[in-house]
């Protein structure tokens, strides 16, 4: 007898999501893409007055979202937080962890704050996340994605804490997916590429750099935040029910490259 062969399901539709910095940029793209998948998203940010945007785009497509102010520096806030959410959403299945900040500075200038306000934000605050969120899932199971970055894998100068920070998200994301798999809580990692953010905005205001970086990358062009949709969708959803621990890199083939 032949196996039978159970094709994918990408549909979030009854699954309940939350999203980390969803004021803007990435984070607001993500949220936009679960939301269009069927999922309830509970999206997240140091102040609730700059995610109503986002939510008010998540309910035009049909969606539902759930507005938290949440600062992802601070355990009791972020343990408070995923636990009001999940309250409100009556479960957790999936973890967007995308709140990040980052600052270009030479390693010899680098003060202490820089360095704790980076890998606080981008490594500490995700692990907290990721533990108050599995707290929810135990039992259910479910999908964490770190948003993790190019120098997850390279060196970039004048980029130390942050490329330590996204370095450990790496690290992070393998260790929890061996650690829970048990539970049934699936954690992957997306690194983008050279992205146009409010974050990244003042790298790309200087046109050298911008001309010469894009002259690196095979595909010809720059990435928009709606080519992150598609992996973070596929690695939260059933059909990528057998994998963890891996990161996807979007980065129209730059790392491929160099």
């Amino acid at each position: 007898m032949r196996p039978q062969i159970t094709f994918p399901d990408f549909h979030l539709g009854g699954r309940k999501a939350l999203v980390t910095g969803a004021s803007r940029g990435i984070g607001r793209a993500l949220a936009l893409g679960l939301a269009h998948a069927g999922a309830t998203v509970a999206i997240t940010g140091r102040h609730a007055d700059t995610l109503t945007d986002t939510a008010t785009e998540i309910e035009d497509i049909g969606g539902r979202a759930v507005i938290r102010a949440m600062d992802v520096t601070d355990v009791e806030s972020i343990r408070e937080g995923i636990a009001a959410c999940a309250e409100r959403m009556q479960g957790l299945e999936i973890l967007v962890n995308n709140a990040g900040f980052e600052h270009v500075c030479d390693s010899l200038e680098l003060s202490a704050d820089l360095w704790d306000t980076i890998v606080d934000t981008n490594l500490r605050g995700a692990f907290f996340c990721a533990q108050a969120a599995a707290r929810h899932m135990t039992g259910t199971g479910g999908a964490m994605v770190n948003v993790c970055s190019l120098t997850s894998s390279v060196g970039v100068p004048t980029a130390v804490p942050y490329t330590s920070s996204k370095s450990g998200l790496l690290g992070m994301t393998r260790a929890l997916a061996a650690e829970w798999a048990r539970f049934g809580i699936r954690v992957n990692a997306i690194a983008p590429g050279y992205f146009r953010t409010q974050m990244t905005d003042v790298f790309f205001q200087d046109q050298h750099w911008a001309e010469g970086m894009k002259a690196k990358i095979p595909m010809g062009r720059f990435g928009h935040v709606q080519d992150l949709i598609g992996a973070v969708v596929f690695l939260c959803s059933p059909a990528s029910g057998y994998i963890t621990g891996q990161m996807i890199t979007v980065d129209g083939g730059y790392l491929a490259s160099i």
